[in-house]
């Protein structure tokens, strides 16, 4: 029968992670480095986790994601809101850890599939739920079309705003702006 895990040797291999996925980028990453920062073997990691992918997985899961707690205030101009809420999440994805914990996502979805979808849905859904709550108001006010899907308009944001982590710069407030108008030409009443 398996040991079972300390808490404390888990919580502590999942804070080297971040650490090191802060710090160094996914690609440094070393189950060797992870151990000696953690304080535990290499054969206690490899007790708990079959790859770097899925300790960076758990300690993603367990942690913040970057980005995934953007809101913004609603106000009558939808097109406002849409460019603010727009221009912080590109913000909060393009800073160091954003970009690190994007191409992390990318290299945890490509090794476990499963793994990958679970840890992208905690990303996006706080992102659906904003768009979406956004949305309703703009279709109550008449501004929007009724059959508009805001899961797809979010998955839009999502994936403009993960491009743009994933070159490490924040989308432009004119980038912004025209994303957003083309946006709204497509779902205006």
């Amino acid at each position: 029968m398996p040991r079972p895990r300390s808490e404390s040797a888990r919580q502590a291999v999942l804070e080297a992670m971040r650490a090191a996925l802060s710090s160094s980028g996914y690609e440094a990453v070393t189950i060797e480095g992870l151990a000696e920062v953690a304080g535990v073997s290499k054969q206690t990691i490899y007790r708990w986790w079959p790859s770097k992918a899925a300790i960076l997985g758990e300690a993603l899961l367990e942690g913040e994601l970057p980005g995934a707690d953007v809101a913004v205030p609603m106000t009558s101009d939808l097109g406002a809101d849409l460019r603010a809420w727009f221009s912080a999440m590109s913000a909060g994805l393009a800073d160091a850890d954003g970009v690190a914990v994007a191409r992390a996502l990318i290299a945890v979805t490509a090794s476990d599939p499963a793994l990958g979808l679970e840890l992208n849905e905690k990303l996006a859904a706080p992102i659906r739920g904003w768009v979406t709550s956004r949305l309703s108001l703009a279709v109550a006010a008449g501004d929007v079309r009724a059959d508009v899907d805001a899961a797809a308009v979010a998955d839009q944001f999502i994936a403009m705003a993960s491009y743009a982590a994933l070159l490490g710069r924040p989308l432009g407030d004119v980038r912004v702006g025209a994303t957003v108008a083309v946006l709204l030409g497509g779902i205006s009443a």
